[in-house]
């Protein structure tokens, strides 16, 4: 009991150092209809224990007072924004100063769009995120329904939040490689590619049951991977116990099942 209460002491320590320090906090405190719908629909929150869920909202409170959410032809609400958010913090909840310096907004879809950003019937309209660059660098896009469909509060194998701000993470060094720098050190690099391409010809030849969008290149592979590790974390620990390692190491999760 006295540990609990020690822990919970650092988490409200925590609050006030980095908040007042690096963020302006909202003056509104954590809603219990924010809470309920973490419960229901963000199994990662779910399974944390109670300080990590004190901590998992004080990072979706800084994310959401850090970054514009606008929805284009669709309405965004509470529920919208706090699943966003915690697409976000998911792959980064052992990092807790960082809060993505690269996203300025997160737009969001009514459907699936193509590559001139079309929703209604478009033709190659199967794109559900996109990280943007050049024009729109800075800017994140996802699909409506689709976030709502990975955010159901069931496992799943998908998870379009997730994969595109782990995106973001890997090109924080300057190359969407499959190799973020900010969770690779150097000497386990060569390990973690030899990994994920004898996963890459399991997948090719049918013997994986990772998303073959995988096969795209090293830096979908670790997107699509990490949907998957954080959304069925036991699943992918019994089907892929090496793979499952490594990516314990890459995100500091001691576990990914407590997460």
């Amino acid at each position: 009991m006295l540990g609990l209460f020690f822990l919970f002491i650092v988490a409200i320590a925590f609050y006030f150092f980095y908040s007042n320090r690096r963020h302006k906090v909202t003056s509104t405190a954590f809603q219990d209809e924010w809470r309920k719908v973490l419960l229901e629909r963000v199994l990662f929150y779910k399974n944390l224990d109670p300080v990590g869920r004190t901590m998992f909202e004080i990072r979706v409170q800084r994310f959401l007072d850090a970054k514009r959410i606008t929805g284009v032809d669709t309405e965004v609400d509470d529920t919208i924004k706090l699943l966003i958010a915690s697409s976000a913090i998911i792959p980064t909840f052992s990092f807790p100063q960082f809060n993505y310096p690269n996203v300025n907004e997160v737009l969001v879809y009514p459907n699936a769009f193509n590559k001139k950003f079309e929703t209604a019937n478009p033709e190659g309209g199967n794109i559900l995120g996109m990280v943007g660059n050049r024009f729109m660098n800075g800017i994140v896009i996802l699909s409506k329904p689709n976030l709502l469909k990975a955010f159901d509060g069931k496992e799943h194998e998908f998870n379009v939040g997730v994969h595109e701000f782990v995106h973001l993470i890997d090109g924080l060094d300057g190359a969407t490689d499959g190799v973020p720098e900010m969770l690779i050190k150097n000497s386990f690099v060569l390990p973690w590619l030899t990994e994920v391409h004898k996963e890459m010809n399991r997948i090719k030849h049918n013997h994986s049951d990772i998303n073959p969008y995988a096969l795209t290149n090293e830096a979908e592979f670790l997107a699509v991977a990490s949907e998957y590790f954080f959304d069925a974390p036991e699943k992918f620990e019994r089907r892929h116990p090496e793979l499952y390692e490594y990516m314990t190491k890459i995100f500091h999760t001691g576990s990914a099942k407590d997460g």
